[in-house]
């Protein structure tokens, strides 16, 4: 037996050499080995599984891009408008980074909303997997009151007076509401101290939050194991090594298909950034490369796109008080989910005709309210907007009943697969 051999199969003999000294104090190959090369994943990933990894891949981005906008950005009320300007117009690729931040924003809900989708689908909410998904949740809360804060910092018009909209519907809390708007502003109106407030948020404790949340995220989801489009745990079957027998290891499998979904994925990206930045007024709004101006009302009134949906619930109730209820309940609806499901089984497949009715009318419904919210508040477009609006709360409220009655689909055993 060779010297080669002999420390390859001693494993008391110490390495040496850099290598050695390095994961002494920082246990790199140790990481490495349990969570990428020793992370057994299910073997039956499909497409919807690309989006956890574009997400943090977004999130990347827009730090990165970030951190060069605040070089330039000046928050207040006679400086922010300007201080845009002068990135997109005399800073070398200013225009790029600026336009890689907006756009990040959108492919950001983009990427977290197909996510989310896939959870519904194959019922990753479900146990083990419940805290899983409320900090999955969080982030979300997160990210939209980031994107929210992030939209106020340019000072265009649209900015400026979605803010007002958005910031009074504080207001509506009982005893505390007027109090907490005049707080959130920091002054009597959306002024300076607003704009300085939101860039402290914006900047340094919101990303913060998110990136500590996306770490609980991963701890959570290496403890439990990923979900798969079966619903089957595959820790339930084990390989006399003590290896999931329908698993292969994360690393090189799935890091190879995780960087071929980032190819295609930087190629929209990218195509959006170059030929349609603001993408018809979806990602950045015309009143938005107006200065604010509190005596010049935009035509209408809109979030971003990512927010419409909650925005027509909103409008859907002539009670602004009871529309904010409506609002919050919209979105606090998601965590009880794990609670919610009664059925025997996780995934779409196996269920029965009820429940992919109904995540089929909940899909149109949130696509449907996207559309309302961009339209004026008149006529027949708050009409359909309360349908649809009944129709998104009725997947969450009857779906212990439909969940626990329909009839199923027997649940193999092992995962289906097909190599």
């Amino acid at each position: 037996m060779t010297m080669a051999n002999e420390n390859k199969d001693n494993p008391t003999i110490e390495k040496k050499g850099f290598n050695a000294w390095l994961n002494k104090r920082l246990p790199i190959d140790e990481f490495v080995n349990s969570q990428l090369i020793g992370y057994f994943a299910p073997k039956n990933f499909n497409f919807w599984y690309f989006f956890g990894a574009l997400a943090l891949l977004v999130f990347v981005i827009q730090i990165l891009s970030g951190i060069f906008l605040t070089m330039n950005y000046k928050p207040g009320e006679l400086t922010a408008f300007d201080s845009v300007e002068y990135i997109m117009r005399e800073i070398e690729w200013g225009w790029l980074i600026r336009y890689m931040h907006s756009t990040g924003a959108s492919f950001f809900f983009i990427v977290i909303y197909m996510h989310m989708f896939r959870a519904l689908m194959y019922g990753s909410y479900r146990g083990p997997r419940e805290l899983l998904w409320i900090i999955g949740m969080l982030l979300y809360l997160g990210l939209m009151a980031e994107a929210f804060m992030g939209y106020v910092l340019p000072w265009g018009n649209m900015s400026y007076w979605g803010a007002q909209v958005i910031v009074n519907l504080f207001g509506t809390i009982p005893v505390i509401g007027g109090g907490l708007v005049e707080w959130i502003r920091g002054d009597y109106g959306i002024a300076d101290a607003t704009l300085n407030r939101f860039f402290a948020l914006h900047v340094i404790a919101v990303p913060f939050a998110l990136a500590f949340l996306i770490l609980l995220h991963i701890v959570a989801l290496r403890q439990t194991g990923s979900n798969n489009p079966d619903g089957i745990e595959i820790k339930a079957n084990l390989n006399n090594r003590g290896n999931p027998l329908d698993g292969i290891p994360f690393h090189p499998y799935y890091t190879v298909k995780d960087l071929f979904g980032v190819g295609i994925f930087l190629l929209f990206f990218c195509g959006v950034i170059f030929f349609v930045p603001t993408f018809g007024g979806l990602f950045l709004e015309k009143p938005n490369f107006e200065p604010a101006n509190p005596l010049s009302t935009p035509e209408h009134i809109a979030p971003v796109w990512y927010f419409t949906p909650f925005y027509a619930m909103l409008r859907a109730v002539p009670d602004q008080q009871m529309g904010a209820l409506l609002m919050t309940l919209a979105i606090v609806a998601f965590f009880f989910l794990p609670w919610l499901d009664r059925s025997p089984v996780k995934s779409m497949r196996y269920k029965g005709w009820i429940s992919r009715t109904f995540l089929g009318f909940f899909v149109v419904s949130f696509i449907a309210l996207g559309y309302f919210g961009m339209m004026p508040a008149d006529g027949l477009y708050v009409i359909l907007a309360r349908i649809f609006t009944t129709l998104y709360f009725a997947y969450f409220i009857l779906m212990p009943w439909y969940t626990r009655v329909e009839k199923t689909k027997p649940l193999p055993e092992r995962v289906s697969y097909d190599a």
